[in-house]
């Protein structure tokens, strides 16, 4: 076979090699014109770095990411712990486990019933899209993803393209566009999230492979009902995988126009991961995915909308090469002030709706999901607070309670997180600080309430410029007392300390009062 190498087009650390047969697939995938000399972005990796951070996302700071799905019937995963939104996958890998409880829920279990069989009892039956964009909206957020297609094959929308979709087995409607339409109202921009990349190991004897028979059982479903084979297959990598993805999106892109591409983790891409990271219909699914990028911000140039795209990945194994799109990964957390990232962070352990949570009441405190926020805005990030809600449609109301308590604080302390930039430091221990500013204003966020004067410390920064500075406590007008050191910034406690959960301490270095 006659190789060709494809300046330009990196793939795990290496220039892509592949026949000229995929390379004239991969060049047609799509079926769209070819780009033309008005194009902003072509495809190679150094045209998407150009796309800048758009200024709704940079200031924003804070999202609610939906996993919901057919899998929410179930609610479960073992010890009450875990990812529930993988039952799909878990139920047939595990079977000596999940049997029982599948039989006990539905009274038979894989080959008799299995997921393709679960898929009609997720309903939506009490879902109300304008009661939830209320609550994000209360809750202060300025964005809404919710998953349009997960590994398990099932579309969220309104699709044309395979008959496992919201519209025509389950809620019979349109889950991605009645919410989308929903939460614009308010003002929230939106993106459907989109998974399928390892759809193919999903039911499959392994993960992460570019081809993999089927599950027994699975094999023993589609034999006996032929339809299932669309939901759970294809098992392969191949083209036909490749263009029917690309498809997807696409049809994702044309009918919703998102604000955002959020794609996940292709752990293929990667060799610690895959040993068949060489295969050419692996490398040839990775051009398409940079090309997909490329249409999808060209589109938006058209639509007039300012986007992005995630870079999904553990440190050294992101999707794509640093540079395109802002870095994440699950419960991502930095030690400093870093490029634009984003943290989208379970309120539990798991993303999809887990009814131990819930019955235990087992997500994160408000005061640890504010301290969350804070500490991931001061270090440059975003943090995409996911929720699961159940089957039909409800959100528990754990999880709203939470919300709610993110948006009182912030309708007092908006101001330290919405808009800002990260300061020359993220943080200081004593008192536990994290800091933000805009403009010339410094924020200081602190998570504790001490009981004497604490400094605010400067570091490198020309204690010159606070020398007429004035500092007020948020939520409060109380006169707060402060003094210039050696050290930085000298603050007295107030009397009184408004709120909960954290206090933000505005310093302005504007001509005002001179230090006390």
């Amino acid at each position: 076979m006659i190789h060709l190498r494809i300046a330009g087009i990196p793939f795990c650390g290496k220039p892509i090699v592949v026949g000229l047969a995929l390379l004239a697939f991969v060049a047609g995938l799509g079926a769209q014109e070819e780009l033309s000399a008005d194009r902003k972005f072509d495809y190679t990796w150094e045209s998407l770095k150009t796309q800048p951070v758009p200024r709704w996302f940079d200031e924003g700071k804070f999202g609610i990411f939906i996993h919901w799905g057919p899998y929410s019937v179930v609610g479960y995963s073992e010890g009450g712990v875990g990812y529930a939104e993988h039952i799909p996958k878990q139920m047939y890998r595990d079977s000596e486990h999940y049997y029982p409880l599948i039989e006990g829920l539905f009274g038979a279990h894989p080959p008799e019933f299995g997921y393709k069989d679960i898929v009609p009892h997720f309903k939506a039956e009490n879902w109300d899209p304008d009661d939830w964009a209320a609550l994000f909206s209360q809750a202060g957020a300025r964005y809404v993803v919710m998953t349009a297609e997960h590994h398990d094959g099932y579309a969220m929308w309104d699709s044309d393209l395979t008959p496992w979709a919201a519209t025509k087995v389950g809620p019979m409607r349109d889950l991605v566009g009645d919410l989308g339409e929903a939460v614009r109202a308010k003002g929230l921009k939106y993106a459907p999230s989109f998974h399928r990349e390892r759809h193919n190991g999903f039911f499959a004897l392994e993960r992460y492979a570019q081809a993999s028979p089927p599950h027994p059982d699975v094999a023993a479903e589609i034999e006996r009902v032929p339809e299932a084979e669309s939901l759970y297959g294809p098992f392969e990598i191949d083209g036909a995988f490749i263009a029917d993805y690309v498809a997807r999106w696409r049809e994702i892109e044309r009918k919703y126009q998102p604000d955002l591409m959020w794609l996940d983790h292709v752990p293929v891409f990667h060799e610690q991961w895959c040993e068949e990271f060489d295969h050419p219909y692996i490398r040839s699914f990775h051009v398409a995915l940079q090309r997909m990028i490329a249409d999808y911000f060209n589109a938006a140039e058209d639509w007039g909308k300012p986007v992005f795209v995630n870079n999904k990945g553990p440190e050294g194994a992101h999707n794509w090469p640093v540079g395109v799109g802002f870095r994440e990964a699950d419960n991502l957390e930095l030690e400093g002030i870093s490029t634009k990232w984003q943290n989208p962070a379970t309120l539990g352990t798991s993303y999809g709706y887990l009814e131990a949570e819930e019955i235990g009441d087992l997500y994160k405190s408000p005061t640890e999901l504010v301290h969350l926020l804070c500490d991931v805005v001061s270090k440059n990030g975003n943090l995409l607070l996911n929720i699961g809600p159940r089957a039909d449609g409800t959100i528990p109301d754990g999880m709203r309670r939470r919300l709610l308590a993110m948006g009182k604080w912030l309708e007092t302390n908006g101001e330290a997180i919405y808009g800002t930039k990260p300061w020359m430091v993220a943080r200081q221990k004593k008192p536990n600080t994290r800091f933000t500013i805009k403009e010339t204003t410094l924020y200081a966020i602190v998570f504790e309430q001490p009981a004497r004067p604490f400094v605010i410390q400067a570091g490198e920064v020309d204690l010159e410029e606070f020398q007429d500075a004035e500092v007020s406590l948020l939520g409060s007008d109380e006169l707060i007392k402060w003094s210039l050191t050696d050290d930085g910034i000298r603050v007295y406690p107030p009397r009184e300390w408004p709120g909960e959960h954290a206090w933000t301490f505005r310093i302005d270095r504007v001509p005002g009062k001179s230090p006390k």
